[in-house]
Parts: structure tokens; sequence; C-alpha cells
């Protein structure tokens, strides 16, 4: 049977939400206590809401604040919670599994025996939780995909939240970690098929976060951009969360171990659950037929007509421009969709969303 502490942690992690947020299947104890000693779950269990100090939550569980500060900063370490240093004071705050604890644990790039026993047990606990919770089509998309700016046709309306420059831009801290969706595939023993790791990008306090923590790299604007760059030239996909400003991230996903884009593959219409709002036009003076859209597209939403251009299914179509900015003869520029929601504009606004379109599949 569970440490009763580890009971307390599932109720704990359902109530913060987020992506398998915690159900009661063996799987997930099987995870938690080999991510969580019993000290560490009951600190887990008494974290206030909002930033908090050693101090803090020492008092509220009439504990040693030495003895607290020490649990906490092994968690922050661990990628177990937040952690952050603030005007020379430690603050620290409870993360969800997912975004979170469950991709902060593969961000550092470690390959310890620990690691691959991790990448294991987190994987078969996603593989039980979407098993039992079924599958949806009318969930209200939490991700979104960012296309490739310069391929987007300048006849086209383009937005700033449809331009990962903007991003870049706006943001003084910028950290560049690995990948933890192929890193943990590797883990597994897994065939990443030669795309780069080292090209999830965070921003503001996130970027803070994962270079005090979790071994990121801080890195300049240009950086920044080359690291994209790289990204694109891999055929990655940007994707973000479904905002339309303050985001505090930018993944560059594969289709084979990427959550979001596999998530959004294993719907009926994944192009309709995941998108960036544009379609690829095809100039059939420019295109040579060389295939190289079809073999670069990650849905795999591209059909070769035996006389003319591919053909886009949009049931299928991520709007990425992964074809477009690998085709060698530019005959692909990306152009508007009017069937694509465009993002909520903050996070209560995308949490209504996603509480609406519950509400109307029951």
């Amino acid at each position: 049977m569970p440490h009763t502490v580890y009971k307390e942690l599932l109720e704990v992690m359902k109530k913060r939400g987020g992506d398998f947020s915690g159900m009661d299947i063996p799987e997930f104890f099987d995870m938690v206590e080999e991510l969580f000693t019993p000290e560490e779950a009951a600190v887990n269990n008494a974290m206030p809401r909002g930033p908090f100090t050693a101090a803090d939550l020492a008092a509220q569980m009439d504990k040693d604040q030495a003895e607290i500060e020490n649990i906490l900063e092994g968690m922050a370490d661990k990628g177990l919670c937040m952690g952050l240093t603030l005007n020379d004071t430690p603050y620290y705050q409870s993360a969800r599994f997912m975004p979170g604890i469950l991709e902060f644990q593969f961000m550092p790039g470690r390959r310890t025996e620990r690691d691959k026993k991790l990448a294991k047990l987190i994987d078969a606990y996603k593989k039980a939780y979407r098993q039992k919770a079924g599958q949806s089509d009318t969930d209200f998309p939490t991700n979104r995909v960012i296309p490739v700016e310069r391929t987007i046709s300048q006849a086209n309306n383009v937005h700033t939240y449809d331009q990962v420059q903007t991003f870049i831009d706006k943001n003084t801290q910028i950290a560049v970690s690995t990948c933890f969706c192929r890193h943990a595939a590797e883990l597994r023993g897994e065939d990443i098929h030669g795309m780069p790791k080292e090209v999830c990008m965070q921003f503001g306090m996130s970027a803070q976060f994962a270079v005090e923590r979790l071994g990121a790299r801080k890195v300049s604007k240009q950086e920044a951009r080359e690291v994209l760059e790289r990204a694109e030239s891999a055929g990655l996909i940007h994707m973000s969360t479904n905002l339309a400003d303050d985001i505090g991230f930018i993944c560059n996903c594969d289709p084979w171990h990427c959550v979001a884009v596999t998530h959004a593959l294993s719907k009926s219409r994944p192009g309709l659950f995941f998108n960036s709002g544009f379609m690829p036009q095809f100039d059939p003076a420019l295109c040579t037929a060389c295939e190289t859209c079809i073999d670069r597209c990650p849905p795999e939403a591209l059909t070769m007509q035996e006389d003319g251009p591919p053909v886009v299914d949009l049931d299928r179509c991520f709007g990425c421009a992964v074809c477009a900015s690998g085709c060698p003869s530019g005959a692909i520029a990306m152009i508007n969709r009017d069937d694509i929601p465009t993002p909520p504009e903050n996070a209560k606004a995308l949490k209504a969303a996603i509480k609406e379109a519950k509400s109307q599949a029951q």
C-alpha cells in the first residue's frame, strides 16, 4: 500500500491541475515514490499558492526553518518545485506535473541510472493516464503552433503572437535547455532521428529558474535566433502555450516524442486542435515535385499529385511551415486560414475556454 503522504500528494496534484494532474492508478505511485522522498512529499503537500519563503513554510508546518530550507533547496535543484533568488532572498513556488515537474526532470540533460528509471516510470504513468482518461476531440487546445515567420506571405495578416522574434525582442532574460521529450526518449533507448536537443527556450523568470536550477544556458538575443534557425532547419515545430501574450517558453518539437504533438496526432482531426492559424499555398510554377515538403511534414498532411503540386489535408495540417522552410525552390508560402480561433489573451481567458469546452462535451 502507498504511504499516506503519497496518497495526500495525489489529492494535492489533482487540485493543482494541468496535464497529467494526478490519477489514482498504480503507475502514479510508482512514479511519485521515485520522484519524492516522504519528507519532500510532505513539504510539497504543505506548499501554499504563490511564492513563499522557507520561513513562511516552516511556520506553517511548525518545523525548524533550517530543516525546511534544506529540503526546499534540494527540491528546487531536483525540479520538484520552483526556486528563484530575488533581492538576495530565496523564494519557492509549487509546481504542477505538466507544465512543470515531469519536464524539469530531463531539462538538465543528465544520464544517470536514476534518470533512466524516471524516464520509464514517467512514460508509463503518462500512457496509463491517457488510456484511463480516454480521448476527446472537444478539448480546448492548451498549446499552439508558431509558424516560421519568414515563410508567411506578405499579403497576409500577421499578429505579433505569430512571430517568434516578438518573444525574443521583448525579453531580457532568455535561456536554452535540453528538450525534455527527446532526452527522456533517449534515456528509454528510443531513436530521436538525429534531431537537435539543445533547442528549448525559456523567457523571463522561467529562464532565470532554468539557469539557476536546471542547468540551462543563458543566451543573447542573437544566440536565441540561431537556436531557432537550427530548429527550423531540422524541421522542428515551434510550439508554446496557447496565449496571445506572456508566454514563458518556446519548445521546438518533433512528431515522435514531444507530448503536445503526439497528443494532437492522436486526435481524429489534429490540424484543428494544434495549429498556427496558417496553411501552405503552393506555386505550381515554382514547384519541382521534389517531395521534400512531403518528407518534412510532421503530421503527414501533404499528398503528391500526378500533375501539379501537393495537396494539403487541412484536418491534419498544423500550419507549422516546416514544409515551406525546407522547400528548395521557394514554392510554398503560408497564408491565413479562417477556421482557427485566435489564442486567448491571457491565462484567465485560456482557463475559461478550457472549462467551456469541457462543459459542452458533457
